[in-house]
């Protein structure tokens, strides 16, 4: 029997790190329940002093969870984020806290700016303070992988020494080569006193394209635990992508000695829904999760696997959720129909709320011959975005073409429930539409991207469009809408990037 590797998902803190790829804390209890639903061990739900909404989602995530997965909140090597954090955690049944600090030369002396035996008496201190709070006590070297071996290996002895649960060994910058971060991993395994009853984990960057490698070739040499994200989202290039270290334990479990618990059926799901809610799209060749997956074009490709699916598919795409029986939605399904395929993406709603997702599907299947699961979830978010708006787009009516002037008319519904009508020209349909709702709308920014995808195929496919804003100061909100109309679509996400950027500075002035 091989061991067991658990899962460590950290989408909802270094996933949400990746620019423009912010979550608000509904759309992260969607993305945890999926992450229940796929048996993950452990859920890094955020890093609680950072920001009161991440507190909220670590505080929500922790009830959400009860006994089917640990819940971590991040903090730096100081109290008061360790406070923070086991106040966010109360409420957890498997609660753990993540604390550590850097360990490479470069951390030490420009950031840090401490010795090495201050690293140490810091490792030793953040410890021991978190298990006043908590039993279960996390660890991390950051820079590892640019560590001295020696050095490493005092700091971890100290960690555990001092009480630490699991011991976290990041390539925070990507820097390793594989072999060489196994044996980092193995050096440990072999020097420190006590470490075979710790967990030793590992958290891989993709900078150079190696992060899965990397935290493969660490379990080879004794990690029990992968730090990794849905579709490798995350600071830079990216993290250790889950599904597919989730997928090579699968198919190389004993040359690795390790499994997971992961119900690998989900994957796909996971992967669109992460990708939907955050906006960042998903590479067509993505391994396991990629539109292209599984596509063939190739004629010699295509004839092998007619004849035999494996002579060019290692995996069965019904493994990882992306091929199966489906329910066909139509306009001519009923309420049961439709509730069941949401209650199997993870929507419920009460009978009031599913009344109005029932109105707006069928406004949806009036215009499609299909309703697609890609639809549903689409149809579902927006309703959510409408939900928490300041304001709400009511109408929009556009007038274009050669040779009239683009002119936009919109209808605007602010947190005071007054409806303003503006109309303005611009250089196009979209142009006239964005500066119709800046008319309105108490904050402005630049539009930096402006991004258009069909959410399913045809020519009848919902259009979502994400946008990404930058505000005075510089920071980048990502804003979605989506509607068989693009120019709405597009006014839609306009609202959504203004909504996101005045509630995030109502939350820090309430902060400071």
């Amino acid at each position: 029997m091989t061991r067991k590797i658990d899962i460590f998902d950290t989408t909802l803190r270094d996933g949400e790190q990746s620019p423009g790829a912010s979550m608000n804390t509904e759309e992260k209890l969607v993305i945890a329940q999926e992450l229940l639903r796929m048996h993950v061990d452990v859920i890094e739900a955020g890093f609680p002093i950072s920001s009161p909404g991440d507190f909220r989602s670590v505080q929500e995530i922790g009830k959400l969870a009860g006994d089917d997965a640990v819940v971590v909140g991040l903090t730096r090597a100081v109290d008061k984020d360790i406070d923070r954090a086991a106040e966010a955690l109360a409420c957890a049944k498997r609660p753990r806290i993540h604390t550590g600090l850097g360990v490479s030369p470069q951390h030490m002396r420009d950031k840090l700016h401490l010795t090495e035996d201050q690293v140490i008496e810091g490792a030793i201190h953040c410890v021991t303070y978190a298990k006043r709070y908590v039993e279960d006590v996390e660890f991390y070297a950051e820079d590892a992988g640019r560590s001295d071996q020696g050095f490493l290996e005092r700091v971890i002895q100290a960690a555990v020494d001092a009480g630490a649960t699991v011991v976290n060994i990041p390539d925070t910058t990507g820097y390793q080569l594989p072999d060489d971060f196994g044996a980092r991993i193995k050096g440990l395994a072999d020097n420190v006193r006590g470490i075979e009853n710790v967990t030793i984990s590992v958290h891989t960057h993709n900078d150079l394209g190696m992060a899965t490698a990397l935290a493969l070739a660490g379990v080879k040499s004794g990690a029990r635990q992968i730090e990794c994200t849905i579709n490798g989202l995350g600071e830079r290039a990216g993290n250790t992508a889950l599904e597919e270290v989730v997928m090579a334990l699968r198919m190389h479990g004993q040359e690795l000695d390790g499994h997971t618990d992961v119900v690998t059926g989900e994957l796909t799901r996971a992967s669109h829904l992460v990708s939907r809610i955050t906006g960042m799209q998903v590479q067509a060749n993505k391994a396991i999760v990629g539109a292209n997956a599984f596509a063939h074009s190739s004629g010699i490709h295509q004839d092998g696997v007619l004849k035999a699916r494996d002579t060019y598919e290692i995996i069965d795409p019904a493994d990882v959720g992306a091929a199966g029986s489906e329910i066909i939605l139509s306009a001519r399904s009923g309420h049961a129909a439709l509730r069941h395929r949401l209650g199997e993406l993870g929507y419920r709603f009460d009978d009031a709320e599913f009344d109005e997702v029932y109105d707006r599907f069928l406004e949806i299947a009036d215009q499609k011959k299909e309703v697609y699961d890609e639809d549903l979830e689409s149809m579902v978010q927006e309703r959510q975005r409408d939900i928490e708006a300041i304001y709400t787009l009511n109408a929009l009516q556009v007038s274009c073409g050669d040779p009239l002037v683009p002119t936009a008319t919109a209808t605007i519904t602010d947190e005071e429930g007054d409806r303003h009508v503006v109309c303005a020209t611009g250089a196009g349909p979209v142009d006239a539409a964005y500066k119709a709702i800046d008319q309105v709308v108490s904050v402005h920014g630049d539009l930096q991207e402006f991004a258009v995808k069909a959410v399913t195929r045809g020519i009848d496919a919902i259009g979502e469009v994400t946008v990404r804003v930058e505000a005075a100061g510089g920071r980048v909100y990502t804003g979605r809408g989506a509607d068989n109309d693009i120019i709405v679509s597009s006014a839609k996400a306009y609202v959504n990037a203004i909504n996101r950027m005045i509630s995030t500075t109502r939350s820090k002035q309430q902060e400071a």
